[in-house]
């Protein structure tokens, strides 16, 4: 499952459970703090 993509219904919700179990799910809006983050660090290496 390394690199396929998901398409039973079942197993994904396994997964997003697995990964939302006692936790807190926060809802941040429509960025992607993750990819901004990366691209932002990038854009600064390649400056110099």
């Amino acid at each position: 499952m390394d690199s396929e993509t998901v398409t039973d219904p079942r197993r994904c919700t396994t997964i997003v459970d697995g990964f939302t179990f006692n936790g807190a799910v926060i809802q941040t809006g429509t960025e992607f703090y993750r990819l901004a983050h990366t691209k932002a660090s990038a854009e600064r290496a390649e400056a110099g």
